[in-house]
C-alpha cells in the first residue's frame, strides 16, 4: 500500500473516522465500522447528495426499499447468474483466493504456487427466511438497491401518476461476497449506496444519459475534489455489462491508482422488461396525452458513499511542516467549527467558553475541546478537517470578542461574540 494510503489509513483509525469490523476478535474481512467523525462525514455527503438530486429537484421521488426481498427478483435481474459473477482462482499451495482478473500472471502472489483454473464465483451473499433452512426459504442480501427500485416502480406509477421523465432515488446498504475486499474500504463486502433510476422515453436515453454525466460530475467537484483528480471512463462495448448500452465511470486518481467512485449506466429497458416476464406483472408507462403505452428506458447513476468518502478524504489529506492537515471543503467536514477556553484549569474562561459552544451549536456541527495546550488543539482540530476555531482568553471577558482561527491559512482575527453567527454564516456561503 502506498506511503500516502497508510497515512489516511493511520489517521482514520486514530482519529474515529473509520475502525475496522469486529476488531477485538481480529476484524474480519471486508468489513468496517464507522466511528463518529466518519458517520459525520458520511452522513453530510448523502445529505448533500439528497438535496442536490432529490429535494431541489421537480421530476425526483425518494424511495426506501428493503434489504431482503423475493428471491425471483435476483433471477430476473440476472444476479443468479454468470452476469453478477467474478472469476476465481484458488492457490494450490496456500490456498489463498484471487479474482482472476486481478492477476498478471498464473502464479500465487503471496507464496509463487500455482493457480487452479479459472471458474466463476457468485458475489451474492445468500441467507435464510424462517425457521427451516434448505432451498426453499434461501434468499438473499441485496446486491445493490436498484432492483428495489425497479419493482416498484408500478407503485410509483399508481401513486404519484408521474410523467416521463422521472427517478427514484434511494441510499441504503448493499452486500457483495467479494473474492478478495481490499485497498482499505474502498472494496468492502458491506458497503452504502446512492442510486438513482432516471426513466425516460426511448430515444431520448443518449441525451440524458450525457445530462446525467455532467450532473454527477460536477457534484463530486462541489464536495472539494479537485478536477486534475477526476476523469470519465467510457466502457468499451465488450467489457459492458448484460443490461447497458453504455457506461461511463467517472474515476478518482487514489494512492493505489485511478478506480471507480461514480457509474452512470443506460440500462435501457432490460430491468423493467425483465421484472414484468418474471412477475407477470404489466410494468408499461401510459402517456397521459398521447396513450401509447411502452416500457420506459432508464439512466442509473450509482456512486458508493464509501468510495466517495475515500476520495473525499484522500483528496483533502495535506502536510504542512509539522502539522497534517485535512483540507475538507466546509460543506463535508465533520465539524465546521470548534470552541476552545485557553486554560482548562480557569472556571471563567470555561464558563464563557461554553456560553459561545452553546451558542453556536443550534445551527453549526460544533466541537468543544479543552484537552491539553491551546497549539496541540488547533493541530487536532486541522488533523480532523474543522475549518475554524475560536478561542475565549482574557480578553474576551473584557470586551466580549473571540479569536477565531481558519484552518487552512493558520491566520486569526477577532470579532464580537455578537457577530460571531453572522460572520461564520457568510463564511459558508463563500
Amino acid at each position: 500500500m502506498p506511503d500516502l494510503m497508510q497515512k489516511i489509513v493511520s489517521l482514520c483509525k486514530r482519529r474515529g473516522f473509520v475502525f475496522p469490523g469486529s476488531e477485538i476478535y481480529g476484524g474480519i474481512g471486508g468489513f468496517w465500522d464507522k466511528g463518529p467523525l466518519g458517520v459525520a462525514l458520511a452522513n453530510n455527503i448523502k445529505q448533500l447528495w439528497w438535496k442536490r438530486f432529490v429535494l431541489e429537484r421537480d421530476d425526483m421521488y425518494g424511495l426506501d426499499a428493503a434489504i431482503i426481498m423475493n428471491p425471483k427478483v435476483w433471477e430476473a435481474s440476472g444476479h443468479t447468474g454468470p452476469g453478477f459473477a467474478d472469476p476465481l482462482k484458488e492457490c494450490k499451495k496456500c490456498h489463498h483466493r484471487f479474482r482472476g482478473d486481478d492477476l498478471n500472471e498464473n502464479h500465487c502472489p503471496d507464496c509463487r504456487g500455482d493457480l487452479t483454473p479459472e471458474k466463476s464465483f457468485n458475489i451474492l451473499v445468500k441467507t435464510f427466511i424462517g425457521p427451516v433452512e434448505d432451498s426453499s426459504t434461501q434468499t438473499y442480501l441485496r446486491g445493490e438497491t436498484a432492483q428495489g427500485i425497479f419493482v416498484n416502480f408500478k407503485n410509483i406509477l399508481n401513486s404519484f401518476s408521474p410523467r416521463l421523465p422521472f427517478g427514484l432515488a434511494q441510499m441504503g446498504k448493499a452486500f457483495r461476497n467479494e473474492i478478495t475486499p481490499g485497498n482499505y474500504f474502498f472494496r468492502s463486502r458491506e458497503f452504502e449506496q446512492m442510486e438513482i433510476e432516471f426513466f425516460v422515453g426511448p430515444g431520448e436515453d443518449e441525451a440524458w444519459h450525457e445530462t446525467w454525466r455532467k450532473a454527477c460530475f460536477d457534484f463530486v467537484l462541489s464536495l472539494g475534489i479537485k478536477k486534475e483528480n477526476l476523469r470519465f471512463y467510457d466502457h468499451p462495448k465488450e467489457k459492458l455489462s448484460h443490461y447497458s448500452k453504455a457506461t461511463t465511470d467517472i474515476e478518482y486518481n487514489f494512492p493505489f491508482g485511478w478506480s471507480e467512485i461514480w457509474g452512470i449506466a443506460n440500462r435501457t429497458d432490460y430491468d423493467l422488461k425483465q421484472h414484468a416476464k418474471f412477475s407477470g406483472q404489466d410494468l408499461k408507462y401510459r402517456d397521459p396525452v398521447s396513450q401509447e403505452e411502452f416500457i420506459p428506458y432508464v439512466i442509473e447513476p450509482s456512486v458508493g458513499v464509501e468510495r466517495l468518502m475515500l476520495a473525499v478524504l484522500a483528496d483533502a489529506y495535506s502536510e504542512d511542516k509539522d502539522r497534517v492537515v485535512l483540507r475538507l471543503d466546509k460543506s463535508v467536514a465533520p465539524y465546521q467549527v470548534a470552541v476552545f477556553p485557553l486554560l482548562a484549569n480557569k472556571p471563567e474562561l470555561i464558563k464563557k467558553a461554553q456560553e459561545v459552544f452553546e451558542l453556536l451549536k443550534p445551527n453549526f456541527s460544533t466541537a468543544w475541546d479543552d484537552r491539553g495546550n491551546i497549539g496541540k488543539r488547533y493541530y487536532s482540530q486541522d488533523e480532523i478537517g474543522t475549518k475554524w476555531t475560536m478561542t475565549v482568553d482574557f480578553q474576551t471577558l473584557e470586551d466580549n470578542t473571540i479569536t477565531i482561527r481558519d484552518r487552512d491559512t493558520t491566520k486569526q482575527e477577532r470579532i464580537k461574540i455578537s457577530d460571531l453567527e453572522g460572520t461564520l454564516k457568510r463564511k459558508l456561503k463563500t
